[in-house]
C-alpha cells in the first residue's frame, strides 16, 4: 500500500489515528491521510470542472434525430442528464467510497445520437443502453471485469494514467479555445491550430491563460483549494470581462459567463423511463443489435477502466500491485450507471476523467463524490446558476491535473523493456491522439501481446489479456467486415 492510502500514525503511540467521528469513520477520511474539508474542496472542484456535460450532452443528443425523425427534448435532457449523473455519483460515493464522479460519456452519446438512433426508435436506442449495462453487471458479477484489469501489468496501466493525463490535458486546450481544429476546407493534414486561427485572439482565451498560470502558482505556494479558488476567480473575471466588451457569445463556447434572469429552473423529467429493452431487434436484426449492444459495452468498458486505474493512481489509492481494493464495488456503480443512463434517455453514464481535478484538491474518498452528486441535485434546480461557469475557467484544472498525473507516473515505466515499454507508449500517446481512450487502451493490448510472443514470451502473458486483445481486433475489424 502507499504512504498515503495507510492510516496516518502516531508519533509517539506508534499506532493509527482514529476516526474522529462516524462519517470519517465510514468513508475513512484519516485513514486514506485526507480531510473534511480536502473532500469538500475536491467535490466541488470535480462539479465545475464537468459541469459542461449539462449543457453538452443535451447538444449532442437532441442533434440527432431516430429512424422517424424524432428529436429528444432538450429541456428534458437537462433535467435527465443531471439526475443521472446525481443519482449514479452519489452511488459511487456510498458504496464504491472513491472519489471518481459519473455522468453521461463522451463518445458513448455520440453512437446513441449518430448510429444507434437513425436505425430505430429513441426507447429502442435507449434500450439498448440499458441492456449494454446489464452486461457489464453481468461481467462484475462473474469476477470477469475485475480479472481483466488486473491482468494488466503495472507498467502498462500507467500508460494508461499517463495517457488520461495527456488525454484531459488536450480536453482543456481544446474546450478552452487555446487549440482549435483546423478545417477540412483548409486541405491541410495538420489538424490543430493555436487559437481560432493560429494566433491567440480574444478576451475568453486570456482568462484561460490567467486560469492556467493561477492555478499552478497557487498549486506550486501549496494554497488549499488552488484548483476551487481558481475557478471561482475566473468566472468573476469572466463575469466582468463579458459585461464591460462586447463579446460575441459563440466566443466563450458551450456556456457564456453571464449571470441569469431567473437562476431557478423547474426540471422536466419526461424522459424518464422511456425505454424499449429489445424493440431496437426488430428494427435492425438480431446481430446487428447485438453488435449495437457490444460497441456500446466495450466503449463503456474499457473507458471506465482507463478512467478508474487513472484517477485512483492520482488519489494514491492503488496497493503496492497497482490494484484498487473494493474495485469489484466500483466496477458494479459502473455498470449502474450505464444501464440507469439509458433508463433515462441520458446516454450511457460513466466514470469522469475530470475527477481528477477533485483529486487534485486532495480528494480521497467517497465524501467527494457525495458533495459532486449532491451539487448535482441542486443544479436540478439551478440550471442556469451551474452553467454559468464558461469551460475557459474550468478547463485550467485540466491541464494542472494533466500534469500532475504525466509526472507522479512516467518514472514508473521500465523503459529498458520495451515489450511493456513500447505498449505502454502507444497507450499513452494513442488516447489524445484519437480523442479516445479506449482506442488506446485497445492498440496498447494488442501491442503487448503481439510484442511479447515476438520476445518469446508469450506465456508471461495472462489469458484474460489475450482474449481482450482478440476482442479488440475483432472490434477494428469489424467496418473492414460490413459489421457496422
Amino acid at each position: 500500500m502507499s504512504p498515503s492510502a495507510t492510516a496516518p500514525v502516531d508519533a509517539q503511540n506508534l499506532s493509527p489515528v482514529p476516526p474522529h467521528n462516524g462519517l470519517d469513520r465510514f468513508f475513512r477520511i484519516s485513514e486514506r491521510g485526507s480531510s473534511i474539508s480536502r473532500e469538500v474542496r475536491g467535490g466541488l472542484a470535480t462539479f465545475f470542472a464537468m459541469a459542461y456535460i449539462i449543457v453538452l450532452n443535451p447538444i449532442i443528443l437532441s442533434s440527432g434525430a431516430d429512424k422517424y425523425g424524432h428529436h429528444l427534448d432538450g429541456g428534458q435532457l437537462v433535467t435527465a442528464t443531471v439526475l443521472t449523473a446525481a443519482l449514479t455519483t452519489l452511488l459511487m460515493g456510498v458504496i464504491g467510497n472513491v472519489p471518481i464522479a459519473l455522468a453521461a460519456g463522451l463518445g458513448v452519446n455520440t453512437v446513441v445520437a449518430l448510429q444507434l438512433a437513425p436505425r430505430m426508435s429513441w426507447p429502442d436506442a435507449m434500450g439498448m443502453v440499458v441492456l449494454a449495462g446489464f452486461a457489464i453487471m453481468l461481467l462484475v458479477a462473474t469476477g470477469l471485469r475485475e480479472r481483466v484489469m488486473s491482468a494488466v501489468p503495472l507498467g502498462l496501466r500507467k500508460g494508461i494514467a499517463i495517457g488520461i493525463g495527456l488525454f484531459i490535458l488536450l480536453i482543456g486546450l481544446v474546450d478552452s479555445g487555446f487549440v482549435t481544429r483546423i478545417p477540412d476546407a483548409a486541405h491541410t493534414t495538420v489538424p490543430l491550430q493555436l487559437g481560432s486561427d493560429g494566433h491567440l485572439n480574444g478576451w475568453p482565451v486570456l482568462v484561460f491563460i490567467l486560469g492556467v498560470l493561477l492555478t499552478l502558482a497557487l498549486i506550486i505556494r501549496k494554497v488549499p483549494g488552488a484548483i476551487l479558488i481558481s475557478i471561482v476567480a475566473m468566472t468573476v473575471l469572466a463575469l466582468v470581462i463579458d459585461a464591460v466588451t462586447d463579446i460575441p457569445g459563440e466566443a466563450w463556447g458551450l456556456t457564456v459567463p453571464a449571470w441569469p434572469g431567473n437562476p431557478v429552473a423547474s426540471p422536466d423529467f419526461g424522459l424518464i423511463g422511456n425505454v424499449s429493452l429489445f424493440g431496437g431487434f426488430g428494427q435492425v436484426g438480431i446481430l446487428t443489435g447485438v453488435l449495437f449492444v457490444f460497441t456500446v459495452l466495450l466503449s463503456c468498458f474499457f473507458d471506465a477502466m482507463g478512467t478508474i486505474l487513472g484517477v485512483s493512481d492520482e488519489a494514491h489509492l492503488l496497493d503496492e500491485k497497482g490494484d484498487l481494493p473494493g474495485m469489484n464495488k466500483v466496477l458494479m456503480v459502473d455498470g449502474i450507471a450505464t444501464a440507469l443512463g439509458g433508463a433515462t434517455s441520458s446516454s450511457a453514464n460513466t466514470c469522469f476523467v475530470e475527477s481528477t481535478a477533485g483529486v487534485g484538491e486532495g480528494a480521497r474518498t467517497g465524501l467527494a463524490s457525495i458533495v459532486t452528486g449532491l451539487m448535482f441535485v441542486l443544479a436540478l434546480f439551478f440550471t442556469p446558476l451551474a452553467t454559468m461557469v464558461p469551460a475557459q475557467a474550468a478547463t485550467p484544472a485540466l491541464i494542472a491535473v494533466g500534469f500532475l498525473i504525466l509526472a507522479n507516473s512516467v518514472r514508473d515505466i521500465d523503459w529498458s523493456d520495451f515489450t511493456i515499454a513500447v505498449p505502454a507508449f502507444l497507450t499513452m500517446v494513442l488516447m489524445p491522439f484519437t480523442y479516445s481512450i479506449t482506442n488506446g487502451i485497445g492498440i496498447g493490448f494488442i501491442s503487448f501481446c503481439v510484442l511479447r510472443l515476438a520476445a518469446g514470451r508469450g506465456r508471461e502473458v495472462p489469458v484474460a489479456l489475450y482474449v481482450v486483445a482478440a476482442v479488440f481486433g475483432f472490434y477494428y475489424l469489424m467496418p473492414a467486415l460490413g459489421l457496422t
